[in-house]
């Protein structure tokens, strides 16, 4: 089984989840027996849509309790860091083209949130930056199309 890297912050939010989901499964198991009092099964909506529910809540249960068993969490702030861009890190670009700024976090697949700002290891930005340090100039090929950037800072948060 291969490992998936992940973030501290993004394990901490899927145990978070998985409280949650496991809090809310005698609530669901609840509703579940009142909707059987209340009569036919065959045309009860309140029996179906408890049922409904409770088969997404144990899909995600499963589907978290997956991605955290292949999880590689993966914590920055005690690795030996030196300026090189790494999963994890917090990396500040400058646009060479237009002077525009932008920062990323560097998160795995499951964390990413462009809006944010956690960008993908897998995406065209981030596989570009990946070894790089600061101060470096990189052109990267987007889908947007070719982008460069010069490397203004590098944290580990």
């Amino acid at each position: 089984m291969e490992k998936v890297p992940m973030t501290v912050r993004g394990e901490k939010q899927l145990r978070e989840e998985l409280d949650r989901l496991l809090k809310l499964r005698p609530q669901i198991s609840e509703a579940i027996a009142e909707a059987r009092e209340l009569g036919d099964l065959k045309e009860n909506a309140e029996y179906h849509a408890a049922r409904e529910e409770q088969g997404i809540c144990e899909a995600q249960i499963r589907d978290i309790e997956y991605k955290l068993s292949v999880a590689q969490v993966i914590d920055v702030t005690k690795l030996d860091n030196s300026g090189k861009i790494i999963f994890g890190s917090t990396v500040t670009l400058i646009d060479i083209n237009t002077d525009a700024e932008q920062t990323y976090q560097i998160v795995g697949d499951d964390e990413a949130d462009i809006k944010s700002g956690r960008i993908s290891v897998s995406s065209p930005i981030a596989r570009g930056l990946i070894g790089k340090m600061e101060g470096d100039e990189v052109t990267i090929v987007t889908p947007g199309g070719q982008k460069d950037f010069e490397i203004d800072k590098v944290a580990y948060l």
